[in-house]
């Protein structure tokens, strides 16, 4: 944990295939969130970055970028410094956040009707054995 952590929402795991997304894909987004540190500013990693993370070449990296705006789960926007000329593209991931919005209902729902079998299935008076101690004695 220390050296750091990133919190991407199970449904972008659960939802991978109803998504459309490849494998290297999803992991080029999640490299993509783990460079989002902070929620207002986008990240802004170096192709060359993402490309040594997954071990894929440059051009790699750059088409599947293109495949994932293409779908509309990213945007790049350029970024320019006044004295280097072009330095790394930003990338906006609202496009993701979005088709998982769309999508959270439906998963929702299936979570809901689960638990609701669940329940519905329990045995009537059934109650769990009380926990017990190191010593085998009963707690409430």
């Amino acid at each position: 944990m220390e050296l750091g952590f990133c919190i991407v929402p199970s449904l972008l795991f659960r939802a991978q295939r109803r998504l459309g997304l490849s494998p290297t894909q999803l992991a080029v987004l999640l490299q993509l969130a783990d460079f989002w540190w902070d929620a207002a500013r986008k990240p802004y990693p170096k192709k060359t970055d993402l490309a040594d993370r997954l071990n894929l070449s440059d051009r790699q990296v750059q088409r599947h970028i293109a495949d994932l705006e293409a779908a509309g789960f990213v945007r790049r926007i350029e970024r320019r410094a006044s004295h280097r000329g072009k330095i790394s593209n930003e990338y906006d991931l609202s496009g993701l956040i979005e088709k998982l919005q769309v999508l959270e209902p439906e998963f929702r729902a299936v979570v809901e009707d689960t638990r609701a079998r669940k329940k519905a299935v329990a045995r009537p008076g059934f109650k769990p054995k009380p926990a017990t101690t190191d010593t085998g004695t009963a707690t409430s």
